[in-house]
């Protein structure tokens, strides 16, 4: 209290006490692949495909990062940021004398390349180019260049199958803490449905079979295209909808016009206990999401929804509860921090995220001597402990009738 000498009536502001914590963003995707301009290296805001079009341009057969982003926005996508992999084009070669036959083709206004058939292809050393650089501020690459923007949830690499850079990104998610990955597998197999290559085992990423069918702008045709962005698409209108609590899965899949491979009941009893998610297409109610596990070997974190919810609710206590550095370490700090974090807690519960009837049942909340003995506190501790009760998807729905007879009651 401030030492007043002068009488009068004097006026001061206190702190209410109350200091809420709010749940970020968790529907913002970090986009990497090779655009057909724009700016090269930067970490670039879009939030809708008109927007994209004009800084990188439309669809192209350069690589997949379009075509993701395209199915990102139409499937519930609101914002992402774009990294744009594409490398300075190398100086051209002078041109050799043309051939007599070139010449009459020439003149006769033909075009060679529009014989070839239309492919999309991400270049050969797009791994090297996602895995980049880190060579100090601004002059980073790659991955390297998201650890700058906190915002970002999840990553996606439109087209990318190759196992270095699958693992790059987990690598980087992981790190990150925050952030979950969002996987393809390869378009076509070379052997039976078993044989699927796998990423390697992880809890911050999930993988999508088969590749989708969707309407090139520029081709003016259908081709088969990697699922991921459409995928991050529904996590975001999932997100919007209902919360990240719920598995992002029983969705339609906007854009898809048909499936690279049609799966049955048996093949993906083959797939969906190695964690990887298939799409279906289901007569009546169109092409589906039809799986919601990671890739990991936990049970405890098997599922999409109950790890990114808990990658929501660390990142926001991680930043709602700053204000707790250097104050101190009282019983009086642990009773404040136990009942904002209570709170926050309630209404996660209340928006159908935690399983329980009550909230003692749904989560707790403890900071106490126990957590905190003298010790703890003369090195500058202070141990709080939070249990949750996340709600998990009925993957599994069990109908069990059996026949009625006229003496049961």
């Amino acid at each position: 209290m401030p030492n007043y000498q002068t009488p009068g009536v004097y006026v001061e502001e206190i702190e209410s006490g109350s200091k809420p914590i709010e749940a970020g963003a968790t529907n913002i995707v970090g986009f990497l692949g090779i655009a057909e301009k724009g700016p090269v290296n930067q970490a670039v805001l879009v939030t809708n495909w008109t927007q994209y079009t004009k800084l990188f341009g439309g669809l192209h057969a350069g690589g997949w990062l379009a075509h993701g982003v395209y199915q990102f926005f139409q499937n519930g996508g609101t914002k992402c940021y774009i990294n744009n992999l594409a490398e300075a084009p190398k100086p051209k070669k002078a041109d050799a004398p043309a051939k007599e036959g070139d010449k009459a083709a020439a003149k006769e206004g033909e075009n060679p390349a529009a014989n070839e058939p239309y492919e999309v292809k991400n270049p050969d050393n797009i791994a090297k180019l996602i895995i980049g650089k880190d060579e100090g501020v601004g002059k980073k690459s790659g991955l390297p260049l998201f650890d700058e923007i906190q915002d970002i949830s999840i990553i996606c690499a439109p087209g990318v199958t190759d196992p270095a850079a699958q693992d790059a990104i987990l690598t980087h998610c992981e790190r990150n803490r925050f952030r979950f990955a969002v996987l393809d597998s390869p378009e076509t197999l070379e052997a039976g449905i078993d044989t699927m290559p796998m990423p390697r085992d992880s809890i911050m990423g999930a993988y999508y079979f088969p590749w989708v069918q969707m309407y090139d702008m520029v081709a003016d045709q259908n081709i088969y295209a990697p699922p991921s962005g459409g995928v991050c698409g529904i996590y975001g209108r999932v997100d919007g909808t209902r919360g990240c609590h719920k598995a992002p899965a029983n969705e339609l899949f906007k854009t898809a016009l048909g499936l690279k491979y049609n799966l049955t009941d048996a093949e993906q009893e083959l797939l969906n206990p190695k964690g990887i998610n298939c799409i279906r297409d289901f007569p009546g109610r169109g092409i589906r999401v039809w799986g919601a596990r990671t890739i990991s070997s936990n049970p405890e974190w098997r599922y999409v929804n109950v790890r990114r919810l808990f990658c929501m609710v660390e990142q926001a206590l991680q930043n709602g509860t700053n204000w707790v550095v250097f104050e101190p370490n009282t019983r009086d700090l642990w009773k404040k921090i136990t009942r904002n974090i209570t709170a926050f807690l309630l209404n996660i519960w209340k928006s159908g995220a935690l399983f329980g009837d009550s909230p003692e049942e749904a989560f707790y909340v403890r900071c106490d001597d126990e957590l905190n003995p003298p010790e703890s506190i003369d090195a500058g501790y202070v141990v709080i402990e939070i249990g949750l009760a996340p709600a998990k998807p009925a993957e599994f729905v069990v109908f069990r009738v059996s026949q009625k007879t006229l003496g049961d009651e």
